[in-house]
């Protein structure tokens, strides 16, 4: 996992500098009075080299799927109660005021 994380850290700089050169050459291109008219191609590589170096790590950084046992103690199935007209939720929209009479403008 040591590799995995060192060629994402490694494809984040890259990203970092294909950042920073993009930002350079608006620079240059303000300084000079000339039109965008399209990012240079080194970046263009730098930016797609970053990317699957990122999109690599991605996928093996986390580790190996594990299976799951159906009969273990953890794999426990919470029951609801027969009756969900009592049931409580918490959630955001308590914090919004409730307003019935609301109308909308035409």
């Amino acid at each position: 996992m040591g590799l995995a994380l060192t060629v994402g850290f490694l494809g984040l700089l890259i990203l970092f500098h294909a950042a920073y050169s993009t930002i350079q050459y608006r620079g240059v291109l303000k300084i000079t009075e000339e039109e965008f008219s399209g990012l240079p191609i080194e970046v263009v590589i730098e930016l797609f080299l970053g990317l699957l170096l990122c999109f690599w790590t991605a996928l093996t950084a986390p580790g190996k799927f594990l299976s799951i046992h159906p009969h273990s103690e953890e794999n426990r199935i919470v029951s609801l109660p027969a009756n969900p007209d009592f049931m409580i939720f918490n959630h955001r929209g308590k914090v919004f005021p409730v307003e019935m009479d609301l109308k909308l403008r035409q």
